[in-house]
């Protein structure tokens, strides 16, 4: 698989989508998935970059969560907004990435998205509950690069 359109179908995008609206619907907690070919730099880095360009360092409480994917490099990494960061436990974000690393290694990229997504909206409700006043700050939608 080396093309960003193969990576997932339109209908596993949907499923996607479907999952972060779910894992958004209890907390203030926002999370996106954003899948580009390729990167030059650490997967972290890009995700970080990638992060700021969404504008997801804009949310009123630092709460976002980036799911980054590099399909032709076979990498991805989890960025944490500064409020997030502060309150997970330590080791959450590595408890994640091997609850999605254990799907990717069986071909299951969806639901390794899906899984993670998921795990990640737990926590997000746990210190983030929804507050009469949420609105939803971004967008759900599968970005793309």
């Amino acid at each position: 698989m080396s093309r960003v359109e193969d990576f997932l179908t339109a209908e596993e995008e949907q499923e996607i989508v479907i999952a972060i609206l779910k894992a958004e619907k209890n907390s203030s907690g926002e999370i996106r998935v954003h899948i580009e070919a390729h990167t030059r730099l650490d997967p972290m880095e890009r995700a970080k970059e990638v992060f700021h360009k969404l504008k997801m360092d804009n949310t009123k409480e630092e709460n976002g969560v980036l799911i980054y994917v590099a399909v032709n490099d076979r990498k991805f990494a989890i960025c944490g907004d500064k409020g997030i960061d502060r309150v997970v436990p330590d080791g959450f974000w590595d408890t994640t990435k091997n609850t999605i690393q254990e799907q990717f290694k069986k071909g299951n990229f969806k639901q390794g998205i899906i899984d993670g997504v998921l795990q990640t909206g737990k926590e997000l409700q746990a210190h983030f509950p929804w507050q009469n006043n949420d609105t939803n700050e971004l967008s759900n939608e599968v970005s793309k690069g």
